[in-house]
């Protein structure tokens, strides 16, 4: 039930936010997007797992529509380690062009305490003498809360993931 209610809260805030996306050109955009370069094209790109501990927060939670739920920090970086650094083929993100958003959070008296960030991304299978092939797409919304002044994942939701037709 916590976790479901969690997601309803998630998914809320997403939606209630939609009025207050921050400019492309804004501090925030930058940051929350340099960070998402910094967890997938890093971290999940090449299995750099020091990406992951740097960046997800030690309260990380995920909700996988195919995967089921992760409760932790630890478990999410065991699956990146054990799982997907171990495929049989390796594994590319990209983010979709210009699918990117992000919100601010703020508490009372604007005073910044985190972000969610939404869009959509692609997932490509690359195997030694083939072209790399896309293996499915998603959306997905991330929670980002600064924490002792260092942006940290907390959350995320991973969902509508599509295999191609």
């Amino acid at each position: 039930m916590k976790t479901i209610l969690i997601a309803i809260i998630i998914l809320f805030l997403t939606s209630s936010a939609i009025s207050a996306q921050v400019e492309r050109s804004s501090a925030l955009y930058k940051t929350i997007k340099t960070n998402d370069s910094l967890l997938f094209d890093i971290g999940f790109n090449t299995c750099d797992i020091k990406q992951f501990q740097n960046l997800v927060s030690d309260s990380f939670e995920m909700y996988h529509d195919e995967a089921g739920i992760t409760p932790s920090k630890a478990a999410f970086i065991a699956s990146i380690r054990d799982g997907l650094c171990k495929m049989n083929y390796k594994a590319r993100r990209e983010l979709i062009e210009n699918s990117l958003q992000v919100f601010p959070l703020e508490k009372k008296g604007g005073v910044l305490y985190g972000a969610i960030e939404t869009g959509e991304h692609a997932f490509y299978g690359i195997e030694k003498d083939k072209p790399a092939y896309l293996t499915s797409t998603a959306k997905f919304t991330h929670v980002w809360l600064l924490e002792n002044g260092k942006w940290k994942l907390s959350r995320v939701l991973s969902y509508d993931h599509r295999k191609p037709k």
